[in-house]
């Protein structure tokens, strides 16, 4: 049977794409929604060994090709690593996903200059030198269609929730302004930049939405929490040529949330 043009609009057949953090969560979601769209190859990146070498035989498993890249990218030299280690397996990078991140709560009071220091370096500074690392590879592969670097904020980023976790939202807001600045810097190289910023989402850095699913999603508009197909058909949005126009915006994936605080 010939795929229909609105198929053809989201497949990502033939692409190589790396996520980081993908060993779980969120990450996880995107990197297995890539290869179902298509990808040819996805690398997924996390900083725990075992981890991501688990996740990555599991969706070989599925039959996919999933390729573990295990690198601490809260460094530039870490990042660096990994974008050399991508340059010797591939001739171009056609999607990267910026999803590694952390978190940190404490009181006003005690919250620590580490929990600055971890929480931006991973979720902030980490997406911008990860991007150049691999600009070169980004742009190799631009040649033939438009890449895509998607950065994964978040809702906090955009509006207040109650926890008191300073470093995390500021980081978030701070990707989610440099997307936009980021963006009209590399379309110039036909390289499209955006964002998307999940709300709540069960996964390891969001606990309560995993362990207290109807609690949460009480507060949640749509009723319910998000699934995995929601943040995978955000990310193949962005991937895909149906995104190409969409440049330097943050799609929000929080099912009415961010409309209903305050």
């Amino acid at each position: 049977m010939s795929s229909s043009p609105t198929y053809d609009l989201f497949s990502l057949e033939g692409r190589v794409a790396l996520v980081t953090g993908g060993s779980r969560g969120i990450g996880r979601m995107i990197a297995t929604g890539l290869l179902k769209a298509g990808c040819q190859r996805v690398y997924i990146s996390a900083r725990k060994a075992e981890a991501c070498d688990a996740t990555a035989a599991a969706l070989r498993e599925q039959g996919f090709d999933c390729v573990s890249l295990p690198a601490d990218v809260s460094t530039v030299e870490g990042a660096q690593h990994l974008a050399r280690a991508i340059a010797e397996r591939e001739g171009r990078l056609d999607i990267l996903v910026n999803n590694a991140g952390a978190a940190w709560g404490a009181p006003f009071d005690e919250f620590p200059e580490s929990g600055w220091d971890k929480v931006v370096d991973l979720n902030l500074k980490a997406p911008f030198f990860l991007t150049q690392a691999l600009h070169g590879p980004l742009m190799r592969a631009a040649e033939l269609r438009p890449a895509k670097v998607i950065n994964i904020a978040s809702i906090d980023g955009i509006s207040v929730n109650p926890l008191e976790t300073y470093s995390y939202a500021a980081s978030k807001a701070g990707l989610i302004h440099m997307t936009k600045r980021m963006a009209l810097r590399l379309i110039e190289n036909n390289i499209v930049v955006n964002a998307i910023a999940p709300g709540a989402f069960a996964s390891e850095m969001n606990r309560v939405a995993r362990d207290h699913a109807d609690e949460v999603a009480a507060r949640v508009p749509a009723g319910r929490v998000g699934v995995d197909e929601d943040m995978a058909g955000a990310a193949i949005y962005l991937a895909s040529r149906a995104g190409d126009y969409v440049v330097g915006t943050t799609l929000v994936v929080d099912g009415g949330v961010t409309h209903s605080r305050g």
